[in-house]
């Protein structure tokens, strides 16, 4: 067992790490409402949907049947938030997520702001200058939820060790149970393994067989009760689909696969700047030669070996998404900020130079990259003004910052968390919503159905991928026929309102359809589409 190093946060910290998250959190909702949903928050919002009109459910429905790739916990929590409303918006569906990173910036301050509050400070901001935790904090998001699981085991048993915290098992197991809840067996196996490597490196072996056997039972027990759960949701074909989707899918490969590297190599961009940064850092470290660790650099090497552990045990399944290896995320993020924290070391103060130049520059970055995008979006981007006002203010204090010792390097770090989200949120955002828009056609679609009323067929939109963005703007239990090949609109007999691609119409060598002019065309998630009408033969 290491010996206590320092005190129990204090009440300030304490104070501090929940005035943090509460900002944080403000940040991360900013301007969200009622905005329009597209890409993958669609189905969830489906989901939602659905419990809201039909009430909860151990599982998720589609056009009123079980999904089987997750279980119904994150859609209960926004189902919860929208009752009062009456309505699912994209506030009730992102909050649940925007809680959990806000956590993160909680637990990330009290894990290392018993050394140095500038370090805890400096940790937060490299995590929100992540490009992964800005995009996932912004949508629904399992696995953010579960990097805030993750955190708070790795938090419980480092805080026992080190700041004099009463050991809180109990708090392990019922995150673990959480985590499970949440995103299934790799919710329960991931935060175990970290805490985990936690005890394997401090040669803890009593507390890491307990943890283990007790975490190997509650995994069985968990999959047993999912199984169980299934069975009585969908019967016994059901079951095997929850099988295949949530345990064979994912470690076959059938659900896509990479390489296995893929998340070494790929989060060099997707969890930039924390990530590659880090590992200079860990480089900086092993260069530096043998020395006796003092407490904020056994915490980086804790850190390192909970975010290898999440990286490598993410690798043996074939299924790999940049967002898996979220939970890995703060620990890189306290592991880069780690240069401010130690004095010595010429590497280290290069890094520094490197951290606080990129920060410094930041706002005038981003305006630059807006002008140069602006030519190729200029419907999208051409009022722009007070963006690029924020962004001058902002880089003006950075220079003032530079020249007040206190703030020299917490200043341009703040200043360019500012800059990066007030252009995603006022940017990128609504660029991505113009782009990818569905709800604009979905909309003109059923005012056209409404007028004269035939079935819908969607062709070609798949029931379980563009036609969950059709249905989510809809939020009705109306289930519309399903047709994929040209073939399969052979035996279809009008009348009846046919949407499809542009690019499927051209293609349809039918003679019946040959001769139909679109009732509309229009953008549909970045494509053009096609709304026909087939009337009744004569």
């Amino acid at each position: 067992m290491n010996k206590v190093h320092t005190p129990l946060p204090s009440a300030t910290i304490r104070q501090q790490s929940l005035a943090l998250g509460l900002l944080a959190l403000l940040l991360f909702i900013a301007g969200n409402w009622h905005q329009a949903i597209i890409g993958f928050d669609s189905r969830f919002v489906v989901f939602a949907q659905e419990m809201l009109r039909h009430g909860p459910s151990f599982f998720p429905t589609t056009y009123g049947q079980p999904y089987a790739d997750y279980l119904a916990t994150s859609t209960l929590l926004t189902w919860l938030l929208s009752m009062p409303l009456g309505q699912v918006t994209s506030l009730t569906a992102w909050l649940p997520t925007a809680i959990a990173s806000a956590t993160i910036v909680i637990l990330v301050y009290r894990l290392t702001a018993p050394y140095s509050q500038r370090w805890g400070v400096l940790s937060i901001a490299t995590l929100l200058l992540s490009s992964t935790f800005i995009s996932e904090t912004r949508a629904v998001s399992l696995d953010q939820m579960l990097a805030a699981i993750t955190l708070a085991v790795f938090y419980l048993g480092y805080a026992h060790d080190h700041f004099g915290a009463a050991k809180r098992l109990h708090w392990v197991y019922l995150l673990l149970i959480a985590g499970f809840a949440i995103r299934g067996p790799i919710g329960l196996v991931v935060p175990t393994g970290v805490l985990c490597s936690y005890y394997l490196i401090n040669r803890q072996w009593r507390p890491l067989l307990s943890v283990g056997l007790l975490a190997l039972a509650l995994l069985i027990a968990s999959v047993g009760l999912l199984l169980l759960m299934a069975k009585l949701s969908g019967g016994e074909s059901f079951m095997q689909d929850v099988i295949r989707m949530q345990f064979l899918g994912r470690m076959d490969g059938s659900e896509g696969s990479s390489g296995v590297l893929y998340y070494f190599t790929s989060s060099l961009g997707n969890y930039a700047l924390a990530y590659p940064i880090a590992l200079m850092v860990l480089l900086a470290i092993a260069l530096g030669g043998r020395r006796t660790p003092d407490p904020a650099l056994q915490l980086v090497l804790y850190c390192a070996a909970a975010g290898v552990l999440v990286m490598l045990g993410l690798s043996i399944p074939q299924a790999k998404k940049a967002r898996y290896v979220l939970p890995m995320l703060p620990m890189a993020a306290i592991i880069a900020a780690y240069p401010f924290q130690v004095v010595q070391g010429r590497m280290f103060a290069w890094l520094r130079g490197l951290m606080l130049g990129l920060w410094a520059l930041l706002p005038v970055l981003l305006i630059a990259a807006l002008l140069l995008a602006r030519p190729r979006y200029p419907e999208q981007l051409n009022q722009l003004g007070l963006v690029f006002g924020v962004l001058g203010l902002l880089q003006g204090l950075v220079l003032l910052a530079l020249f007040m010792p206190r703030w020299r390097s917490v200043g341009p770090a703040l200043a360019a968390v500012l800059a990066v989200w007030v252009t995603y949120i006022l940017v990128v955002e609504p660029l991505e919503r113009s782009l990818y828009d569905t709800r604009t056609f979905t909309l003109r679609v059923h005012e056209e159905v409404m007028q004269q009323r035939a079935p819908v067929v969607l062709h070609g939109l798949g029931k379980d991928a563009k036609a969950i963005k059709y249905m989510v703007n809809l939020d009705c239990d109306h289930v519309p026929l399903f047709t994929q090949q040209a073939s399969d609109l052979t035996p279809l007999q009008g009348p009846a309102w046919l949407v499809m691609s542009q690019a499927d119409f051209e293609a349809l060598k039918d003679p019946r359809f040959a001769s139909i002019k679109p009732t509309l065309t229009g953008e549909f998630d970045k494509n053009p589409y096609v709304l026909l009408h087939l009337v009744k033969s004569p």
